[in-house]
Formats: structure tokens, C-alpha cells, sequence
């Protein structure tokens, strides 16, 4: 009885000890966030959207710019929120002509509709 109690005991010793032992581990792997992470703390609006558009149509070049982005954000040189009409811009600067899916949509009766919508009615 007594032996069946110290094998409990040892058991959850050791299993209180890998616990112990996996939480700072886990810890370390907070402290550095990654890329998206980063990035989703500035991207706001339609910078998602730019950025995965981006993405699609430039997959040798985005990683790289990525890279760059993630590291002036957590060196602080870019500390203020980045919409999509700036990120748009800032691609276009660095001659990565970003094309983005555009609907037109007009309001009609509380109701939106397609150009396309508009033009089938007025037939």
C-alpha cells in the first residue's frame, strides 16, 4: 500500500515537474510574435486586404517586403496605424502595382445594388 502510494506521488512529481518545465518554453514563444502577429497590430481598414491581394499577385517579392515592414515596425520607426489606402500607396511606390477587385454600388430604396443590377432594371 504504502509503495502503490510513493509510485502516486513520484507520478505527479514528475508530471507537476514537465509542466513547470513546458511554461517557460511556451513563454519564450509569446515574447517573440510573428509576422502576422506584428503586422495586425498596425493593419487597420482594408490593409488586409491590399496586403493579401499584394501577396497573391507578387509571391516572390511580398516576403521580403514583409520582412521589411515587421522589422521597422518593432525597431519603432513605424509607430502609427497603416489603412489600406496607405499600404496601396506605398506598394505603388516601391513599383508593385497592386490591382484590387472594385465594385460600384449605388443605394436605392435602403438597398444596394450592383451596376450591373442598375443596368438590368433600367432595361
Amino acid at each position: 500500500m504504502d509503495d502503490e502510494l510513493e509510485k502516486l506521488k513520484r507520478r505527479k512529481l514528475l508530471e507537476l515537474q514537465r509542466r513547470l518545465l513546458k511554461k517557460p518554453e511556451q513563454a519564450e514563444k509569446r515574447e517573440d510574435p510573428s509576422p502576422r502577429e506584428v503586422l495586425s497590430r498596425y493593419f487597420v481598414g482594408r490593409a488586409w486586404e491590399v496586403y493579401n491581394a499584394a501577396r497573391a499577385q507578387f509571391p516572390t517579392v511580398m516576403p521580403q517586403i514583409e520582412k521589411a515592414l515587421v522589422e521597422a515596425m518593432r525597431a519603432g520607426r513605424i509607430k502609427g496605424r497603416i489603412d489600406g489606402e496607405s499600404l496601396f500607396y506605398f506598394l505603388r511606390q516601391i513599383g508593385l502595382p497592386v490591382r484590387l477587385r472594385t465594385t460600384i454600388r449605388f443605394k436605392e430604396h435602403g438597398e444596394l445594388k450592383t451596376l450591373e443590377q442598375k443596368i438590368r432594371e433600367s432595361r
